[in-house]
């Protein structure tokens, strides 16, 4: 079944966490769109320097968490940090909770979900940077390679890209949580 998933990213996010669970996602025979505030390019981060710039497919101002099937949440420093206080990201990301649809978020992209006010209770896992910013926004935090909370999948680096790809397909191919 054809199946759409946004990926919400800006300037900064890290490029293995965007590249490797869009790739992933259109290995399933679905479409995996860029969703930024940003219309054109946003640049990535690469481990230690600038990365490549990849094409925005829609802006937030275009987009609808309805159109969408699920929603991916790379890390980086800098994304995650610029994507928690715009105001359009929050209600986005917390438009796919409303409908109950598979969240999957890496390393530092849960700091949007503590802004999003939707990890209170949660089983989660992320970088161990922010591990205490989830814990005191309520998350139940542990270190673990993924974890999956009734539709949210969590994972703490690129390292774990494996298992956070195939834990976000298989929540996505359960649909709603």
């Amino acid at each position: 079944m054809s199946k759409k998933i946004a990926i919400l990213a800006t300037h900064g996010f890290e490029e293995s966490e965007l590249k490797s669970p869009k790739e992933h996602l259109e290995q399933q025979g679905w479409t995996a769109h860029i969703i930024s505030p940003e219309s054109g390019t946003i640049k990535a981060w690469a481990e230690k320097e600038w990365g490549k710039e990849y094409p925005v497919d829609k802006t937030l101002a275009e987009a609808s968490a309805s159109d969408y099937d699920a929603l991916v949440l790379p890390g980086g420093v800098i994304n995650p940090d610029q994507l928690r206080t715009n105001d359009q990201a929050l209600a986005f990301v917390k438009d796919f909770f409303h409908q109950k649809k598979p969240v999957a978020a890496i390393c530092h992209g849960p700091q949007i979900l503590i802004n999003a006010e939707v990890v209170d209770g949660r089983n989660m896992t992320s970088v161990n940077s922010i591990s205490k910013d989830l814990k005191n926004a309520g998350a139940l935090w542990e270190d673990k390679e993924v974890i999956v909370d009734n539709g949210l999948v969590t994972s703490r680096t690129l390292k774990d890209l494996p298992a956070f790809n195939a834990k976000m397909v298989e929540e996505i191919n359960e649909g709603k949580h």
